[in-house]
């Protein structure tokens, strides 16, 4: 039996009534055209989750990935897993680089209403430093701070005058009945405050995050914050001034300046005065308001009211106030990297 007439009688065999010919005929069906829609589709769809968790986060495309995956393509879960994954890294991160010196970073101060707080944040570079995510911190911290300052439940109505110890961290305050101004957070205490209404955890938390982001040691350093009742005006001025990208009312710089002044009555000008008398606190560096009575020269020259006028040497700085119709009352001076020579010395 010839090899052809072998496989006709097996096809036939195998096959009832199809004919061997009929079967040798049939051209083989794509196996995936069924599911060529849906698999398309799938890859598409992973695709576009990947691209808005990176989007939403700003973590690598493997993070992203990795997260992704974890959590079965949930993309809140997602979120959530990467930012607990970066917070370990990032106290992984701390731990290794405590001890390293913090010169650099930004003073930040926002302004709502009657409230005022000024920020310190401090990091290892001045590259860092103009680093969006370091500036984005610094926010974080400004709004947690004025987050616990609105929520102190004291009714204003006179001024209850800080005492300041020194201008790194220590400083004594205190509050007359129906009464409170200032008020100062050193590094640890303004490590505990919430991160704020869109963030979870504390401002300790945030650090975490964005020391695992850039990668340098990094320090909540210490806020100040000011409430003013009727009567009372805080000036406001920081050097080298650039706005915050995302809020309009933060302002970021490496000097900051708060002077709380009273006047008898609403001026137009007052922004412009307050404006000036910071600028005078950050480059003649104050130790005291003084009085008008105080002579220049000697001990003086380290009391506000009778230190030569920084934009007018010729007159004191009393003497420009004296007519403008307010009083100076008190004020608050941040320089950023402040105090780690000494510390370092010391």
């Amino acid at each position: 039996m010839s090899l052809l007439r072998s496989l006709r009688v097996f096809l036939v065999a195998r096959t009832g009534s199809h004919s061997a010919g009929s079967l040798l005929r049939q051209s083989p069906q794509p196996r995936h055209t069924l599911h060529a829609g849906p698999r398309l589709s799938a890859s598409a769809s992973r695709k576009e989750l990947l691209m808005k968790l990176r989007r939403n986060t700003g973590y690598s495309f493997v993070n992203c990935k990795k997260a992704l995956e974890t959590c079965g393509g949930d993309l809140k879960q997602a979120e959530i897993w990467l930012h607990k994954q970066a917070q370990k890294e990032g106290w992984s991160k701390a731990a290794k680089l405590q001890g390293r010196k913090t010169k650099e970073g930004l003073i930040g101060l926002l302004q709502e209403g009657n409230t005022t707080v000024l920020v310190e944040v401090n990091c290892e570079t001045d590259f860092v430093s103009r680093n969006l995510k370091f500036q984005q911190l610094v926010q974080q911290v400004a709004l947690g701070t004025m987050m616990y300052c609105q929520s102190l439940k004291d009714q204003l109505s006179t001024y209850s005058k800080v005492r300041w110890l020194t201008s790194v961290i220590l400083a004594l305050w205190k509050a007359e009945a129906g009464g409170s101004l200032e008020g100062f957070l050193n590094s640890s205490e303004l490590s505990g405050l919430p991160a704020g209404p869109d963030r979870d955890g504390s401002l300790k938390d945030q650090l975490a995050l964005a020391i695992g982001k850039l990668g340098e040691n990094m320090t909540l350093k210490r806020a100040a914050w000011v409430k003013v009742p009727s009567g009372f005006y805080v000036g406001s001025y920081v050097h080298g001034a650039m706005q915050s990208p995302s809020l309009h009312n933060l302002v970021l710089g490496k000097y900051g300046a708060l002077v709380i002044c009273e006047t008898s009555e609403q001026k137009t000008n007052l922004e412009d005065i307050g404006r000036r008398l910071g600028q005078h606190v950050v480059g003649m560096a104050p130790l005291s308001v003084g009085s008008l009575d105080d002579e220049p020269g000697g001990e003086a020259e380290t009391k506000m009211l009778s230190q030569p006028y920084l934009l007018d040497p010729s007159i004191t700085l009393g003497q420009y106030v004296q007519p403008q119709g307010v009083s100076v009352v008190d004020f608050v001076r941040f320089e950023c990297g402040e105090g780690e020579e000494a510390a370092e010395t010391e």
